[in-house]
């Protein structure tokens, strides 16, 4: 493809120069109709004639012969499956690429701008919606507000206050006026980190999460044994409190646990080996599908994501995978398989979803449920729910079935009529 796109280039750049057909051909000793055909690819070129046509238009020979960039031809390809581009629209993006350097890098530059506004948009809502401390900044800003508004009124109604009494009022609107400076600034920096402005305080799951990113999710050196749990902990910049380090210890144990069942190079080989069948592979190693989906997370160069639920619905462990949004406040949709995994301890589930946004992005889901904690008479057993989420790379192809549509949370949630909808949709007209 990238060498058939040779002369489509070559006639770009004459074009982009000013030169005539004839001209160019004259001066690099071919004939006019010998150079339309390469033009139109129907004439391979190299050696010496190549480098005597990038002289004569002035560019290095990389800028005829090397194809567009592949991540511009990817993020291309992407915006166009995100309106249902038909595949032989999708396939002519490197030429687009190639003919329209210009307009090809702002079409991606959007595309990726795009992007990260819905993200944004998730996740400032889902903060909005769900975070306390958020819920108490707010409360704060509006009440000192209302307090200045209470004492505005006052100084204009009444002409008759005494200076004393103008005094006393002119210091509380300068009190209450500092007082909404501050918490306004505290406001923004919880809803925007980058302004510097206010140190976000996160929770205690999110310090989890940080950690546990900063290590790509998994710990080489503690499954090998050449470092422990206490020690990982403590050097852990992310843990600043009390309750993340219990909860990061809570992982880390389960981790270990789970690599004395499956070792990664083990697991690794066993999927190239027999594919991603998680039931498959849980007989293989003779353990459970929830510990198999957790040690398929954990293998770094999958990129896979991973959930775990308890049964009152809390998400006790993320990670995410790009185009699988999963709140961090609030709870998530209860379409998920994650939650229908809930009433059938032991059944393993599989479904293809669909997470609505540009692309439409589709994913594998495989969800188990198992019981944790010991066992006692007449006391309700303690269970989790696990997911693991697998992108799926290729186009649908005909004759398959539909992917089931699911949300990230419903007030984030475009899909219309959807019998699971919990509260209106700030991406729609309502229910």
């Amino acid at each position: 493809m990238r060498e058939a796109l040779t002369g489509t280039r070559i006639r770009d750049r004459r074009v982009m120069a000013g030169t005539k057909q004839s001209a160019l051909a004259r001066q690099i000793g071919i004939s006019a109709s010998y150079l339309n055909l390469i033009e139109h690819n129907r004439r391979r070129i190299g050696g010496k004639l190549l480098l005597d046509i990038a002289g004569a238009l002035g560019v290095e020979v990389s800028a005829l012969t090397t194809g567009a960039e592949a991540a511009l031809v990817a993020t291309l390809r992407e915006a166009g499956s995100g309106t249902a581009m038909a595949t032989a629209e999708l396939d002519r993006a490197e030429d687009f690429a190639g003919r329209f350097p210009g307009w090809a890098d702002a079409l991606a530059l959007s595309h990726r701008k795009l992007a990260s506004l819905e993200r944004t948009v998730e996740v400032l809502s889902d903060r909005l919606t769900h975070d306390p401390e958020v819920a108490a900044s707010v409360h704060e800003v509006l009440s000192t507000a209302a307090s200045i508004r209470s004492t505005a009124s006052i100084l204009a109604e009444d002409k008759e206050l005494s200076r004393d009494w103008l005094d006393r009022f002119h210091t509380n609107l300068d009190a209450d006026s500092r007082r909404l400076a501050e918490s306004s600034k505290t406001l923004v920096g919880f809803l925007d980190a980058e302004t510097g402005e206010a140190a976000i305080s996160g929770t205690p799951q999110e310090d989890v999460e940080a950690f546990l990113e900063a290590h790509d999710y998994g710990f080489a050196t503690l499954e090998a044994g050449e470092a422990d749990i206490a020690q990982i902990i403590s050097e852990a910049p992310e843990l600043t409190s009390v309750p993340a380090r219990h909860i990061a210890r809570g992982v880390l144990e389960r981790m270990m646990a789970d690599s004395a069942q499956v070792a990664l190079p083990d697991l690794r080989a066993a999927v190239e080996d027999t594919g991603l069948n998680p039931p498959a592979l849980a007989a293989r190693f003779a353990t459970s599908v929830p510990c198999i989906l957790r040690r398929l997370a954990s293998v770094p160069d999958l990129g896979l994501g991973l959930v775990v639920a308890d049964r009152a619905g809390s998400l006790l462990f993320r990670k995410g995978v790009e185009g699988f949004t999963i709140p961090r406040y609030g709870t998530a949709c209860p379409l998920w398989p994650l939650f229908q995994a809930l009433g059938g301890p032991g059944q393993v589930l599989y479904q293809r979803v669909q997470m609505p946004g540009r692309a439409d992005a589709m994913f594998d889901c495989y969800a188990a449920t198992e019981t944790t904690g010991h066992v006692a008479l007449n006391a309700p057993p303690l269970m989790q729910s696990t997911m693991l989420i697998v992108p799926v790379a290729e186009p649908a192809k005909e004759g398959d079935p539909p992917p089931f549509a699911v949300g990230p949370a419903c007030r984030i949630c475009p899909v219309a009529k959807c019998e699971g909808r919990r509260e209106p949709s700030i991406l729609s007209d309502g229910f």
